[in-house]
């Protein structure tokens, strides 16, 4: 073993012995590593305040490549605690946590960590945390492999775009289009910018059209559901935290 120091965010936390805990926490360096947080469950631990659930800090542990890492002692970075006093906030943060341990199923690289971390800042940050969240599962796509073209006909290359088709798995021109459903001009623009905004250097996120909003997730379930072969936590409760203020 050696000892590092890391910076990371807890994804989940298991009970461990009486006293203790297991971490899964997601790395920049490392992706995503297994660590013991030994007597955390304590009262009294130096380990308990840093051993929760998107906690978001640099930890130094004991790493051992295979196995268990040993946490030695952490320091919080921040501690989002706008999303942990909000229930809309936790709602969707607790979303993300879900899809980005799905999508470490399938590739552990350690930039779903910088895709993750502003994601959550913003969201503590009171930027909305559906578009936010959109913006995000966008971005995973690159990651499992199935990114989609928004700039070309998928049938015969032409830039001038009508739609998205879902079933063809790209964009398509009037003369390719196949009475599949037509997404608004404003949506498409959207889900291309997605793929490539760096999302910590947003300072201003308004989307008011309802409709737009509406394309955006259905896009989203509908690839997701065709191309991804993941698990995708429910959305029903984040609809419904949509109308929380």
């Amino acid at each position: 073993m050696m000892k590092i120091t890391i910076e990371g965010i807890v994804l989940n936390e298991t009970n461990y012995s009486e006293t203790s805990k297991i971490l899964n926490i997601l790395t920049k360096e490392y992706g995503l590593i297994s660590v013991i947080s030994k007597g955390s469950r304590s009262l009294k631990s130096h380990l308990r305040g840093i051993s929760m659930k998107l906690v978001y800090a640099s930890f130094t542990i004991s790493y051992k490549e295979k196995g268990l890492s040993t946490l030695i002692e952490g320091s919080p970075i921040n501690s989002l605690k706008y999303i942990m006093t909000n229930f809309k906030k936790m709602g969707y943060a607790n979303y993300l946590i879900e899809l980005t341990k799905n999508v470490l199923k399938e590739n552990n690289q350690g930039e779903i960590f910088e895709e993750l971390i502003p994601c959550l800042i913003k969201i503590n940050e009171d930027f909305d945390p559906e578009i936010i969240t959109n913006i995000y599962e966008v971005k995973m796509l690159k990651y499992l492999g199935v990114n989609p073209s928004f700039s070309k006909c998928i049938s015969c290359g032409d830039s001038d775009i009508l739609t998205f088709d879902v079933n063809l798995g790209g964009v398509v021109c009037k003369n390719c289009y196949q009475n599949t459903y037509l997404f608004q001009p404003n949506t498409l623009k959207l889900l291309k910018l997605f793929q490539n905004i760096q999302i910590a250097n947003i300072d201003k996120l308004n989307i008011s059209s309802k409709k737009v909003r509406q394309e955006l997730n259905l896009f989203i379930k509908e690839y997701y559901d065709t191309y991804t072969g993941i698990y995708m936590p429910r959305k029903d409760n984040l609809e419904k935290l949509t109308l929380i203020k």
